[in-house]
């Protein structure tokens, strides 16, 4: 009995065995397809990556060292789909972008100041893709309204390959009497039309280098007695209302979508986000007076944050609204301007705004929101106008 019970175990056993055999021969089996999938995948990396297109204005005095910061952060990181392409006197940053685009970029990113910003921004809204911003400019005014470091490149350039991101609105100006024109001029921060263009005008580039932003003062104060501007003004608000003032006469015309610049708030009320466009009418009168309480207006609404004139204006005076467009026709040609580039004498000016269609590479948590008062029109010398509010 016992001996022919001995087979049947040894039997038993050896199945147990092949069986073992056979499950550890198929787990090392799938575990080599797993390694040679991972290394496939590995070798195969660049295949997944984002494509990164770097637009540079080579104009600014740092831009190759940036650009070799640039290349050596990106092989740190094994981001190797890096792809570089500078501006031209005839290819601005919105047919650079363009061009990276067409390449196949996922992300395209805006190194130098605004005028860079403004025009890789002008491609890149409505595209579906992303932009980043590398602050390298003398301004940098829409990368500081995002928080974004303008003086720690490293840091910028670790927002600009990460995954956080804002959607914002880019505004539009369009020159109607140029009927040449193909496309809008956009805008990040603030456009306009009269005192402000001819300011930016006439400031010296090398004073510029030197100074930085403090050199639009210089050239402002040459332009103090500069003729005023009468105008047609239609304002359309948040609802499709229109609000028209005839004979307007002003010493500026801004349209803002941020409202911050160093040291002053221009439009404590302006949100890069909210799908309006916060418009300022500005006037002085009394030759250095008038100028002086404008001065006292602006550092009132910079300590209050409210669009709100100081009680202790005479001779200034400015008009606060918010709306989608804006439409204005000059009795005389003038210059008008966006983000700091000037584009030239126009009549007829059409300002609108697209609402949250860039997505911006930004650091997180939103800067604070103006008090819910705040877009109030502060004076009412042309009601019709100042009634055009969200």
């Amino acid at each position: 009995m016992q001996s022919s019970k001995v087979p049947t175990a040894i039997i038993v056993i050896a199945i147990i065995v092949v069986v073992a055999a056979v499950i550890a021969a198929i787990v090392l089996l799938a575990r080599r397809l797993r390694h040679n999938q991972i290394a496939r995948a590995v070798g195969q990396r660049e295949d997944d990556q984002v494509h990164y297109a770097f637009i540079v204005n080579p104009s600014k005095p740092q831009a190759d060292e940036r650009k070799r910061q640039i290349a050596s952060f990106c092989e740190t990181r094994g981001i190797n789909q890096v792809e570089f392409i500078d501006t031209q006197l005839d290819k601005d940053g919105r047919m650079c972008a363009l061009e990276a685009l067409d390449h196949g970029a996922d992300v395209v990113i805006a190194v130098g100041g605004d005028g860079t910003v403004r025009t890789v921004a002008s491609a890149m809204s409505g595209s579906g893709h992303a932009m980043g911003i590398l602050p390298i400019g003398t301004g940098n005014l829409f990368a500081r309204n995002l928080n974004i470091p303008v003086d720690d490149f490293e840091a910028a350039l670790a927002i600009a390959t990460s995954h956080g991101s804002r959607k914002v609105d880019v505004g539009r100006l369009s020159l109607l009497d140029r009927p040449e024109e193909d496309h809008p001029h956009a805008f990040m921060i603030i456009g306009g039309v009269g005192f402000d263009a001819q300011m930016i005008e006439e400031t010296d580039p090398e004073l510029k280098k030197n100074i930085s932003w403090l050199a639009y003062f210089v050239s402002g104060a040459k332009n103090l007695f500069a003729p005023k501007y009468k105008a047609t003004i239609t304002v359309t608000d948040a609802h499709g209302n229109t609000h028209q003032v005839d004979n307007l006469v002003f010493r500026t015309f801004l349209a803002g979508n941020c409202g911050e610049i160093p040291m002053f708030s221009l439009m404590p009320s302006a949100s890069y986000d909210d799908g309006l466009l916060d418009f300022e009418i500005i006037d002085t009168s009394g030759g250095l007076l008038g100028w002086a309480n404008l001065f006292n207006d602006v550092v009132h609404q910079t300590i209050t944050k409210k669009a709100q004139q100081s009680p202790l204006s005479t001779n200034s005076t400015i008009e606060q609204m918010q709306g989608v467009s804006a439409e204005i026709k000059l009795e005389k040609p003038a210059l008008a301007e966006v983000d700091g580039d000037t584009l030239g004498e126009t009549r007829h000016i059409l300002i609108t705004v697209d609402h949250q269609s860039l997505t911006v590479r930004a650091p997180e948590g939103n800067p604070a929101k103006p008090e819910p008062d705040a877009a109030v029109p502060v004076a009412a010398s042309t009601p019709s106008v100042a009634s055009a509010r969200a």
